[in-house]
């Protein structure tokens, strides 16, 4: 069957496919599946975080260009596809009061205007199962939110007839899932393995501002194996050079040591047309052939 399955991973900004299961596309694409990312906006207003790269006059004046070849080398080493909603990104608003968003900007899209482009490319790609974030967003970025909400309200509309009549014929996604990639517990057993073997963990303050924060432990039903991916994922991410430090926390943590502890990427079903039991390993767990609409 897996060469009639498809997977849909809608994210807000290019470098978040690479962040958040990028390793379980990886291990989809290597199973056969036909993997598509969807990217809601060109990035167009994320700092460049790279302190090597900081600076440099003529990333900054074509940041657009520079960020869109990135996504292409991203895509290239993962082995998806890869589709431009064509938003422009919101940026992340910063001091106190927050400034207003910039008009025009994904966040302040019409819902109507952001569902449609999500659903056009639904019924063009006629993926099975889609990921996003939860209604958080992952975190509180205005374009990781309206995310949230297209790929919800996308997810619904897809399959009516009734909606959106000119984005194409419909087609019935059968579930969807919030990436859940950074959970307390994951970091806290990969600090704990650190420690464990004399090395220094970079986790230390991240996880006292949890601990200290209101913030909710989520419901993980679906952990998928796919350690094997882990260095395919990680030279993704170091594909979006202007957005990673090589030599930042995200590459800290030896990969013998994370394969040992957590060899999983995680994930919260949200939405399902089929039966399934939890927990899962597998996105596509309860499509089977009987009910998969080719």
């Amino acid at each position: 069957m897996t060469e009639q399955l498809r997977l849909m991973a809608v994210h807000a900004h290019p470098d978040d496919e690479s962040s958040k299961g990028a390793a379980t596309m990886a291990s989809y694409v290597a199973r056969g599946v036909d993997v598509l990312v969807a990217t809601c906006t060109g990035g167009e207003r994320g700092s460049v975080l790279n302190p090597k790269l900081q600076g440099d006059t003529w990333i900054e004046e074509n940041i657009h260009e520079v960020r869109a070849k990135e996504m292409d080398a991203a895509r290239a080493i993962l082995g998806v596809k890869q589709a431009w909603l064509g938003f422009v990104d919101s940026g992340l608003p910063e001091g106190d009061p927050l400034p207003p968003l910039p008009e025009g900007c994904f966040a302040l899209q019409p819902l109507e205007t952001t569902v449609e482009a999500l659903v056009r490319l639904i019924r063009e790609f006629r993926p099975h199962v889609m990921t996003t974030y939860d209604e958080n967003g992952g975190y509180p970025h205005p374009d990781h939110i309206m995310t949230h909400t297209v790929s919800m309200a996308a997810f619904e509309a897809a399959g009516d007839p009734d909606a959106y009549p000119a984005a194409g014929d419909p087609w019935q996604p059968l579930k969807l899932y919030y990436n859940q990639g950074i959970s307390l517990d994951r970091i806290k057993a990969l600090d704990a393995a650190m420690k464990e073997r004399g090395l220094e963990s970079p986790y230390a303050e991240w996880i006292a501002r949890w601990d200290e924060s209101d913030r909710k432990p989520r419901e993980i039903t679906t952990k998928v194996p796919c350690g094997d991916f882990f260095e395919v994922r990680d030279r993704a991410l170091l594909a979006h050079a202007t957005q990673i430090d090589p030599e930042g926390p995200w590459f800290r943590i030896p990969l013998e040591i994370q394969r040992a502890v957590w060899p999983t990427e995680d994930y919260e079903l949200a939405r399902s047309l089929v039966d399934t039991s939890l927990p899962e390993d597998d996105l596509f767990a309860g499509i089977t052939a009987d009910v998969v609409h080719v």
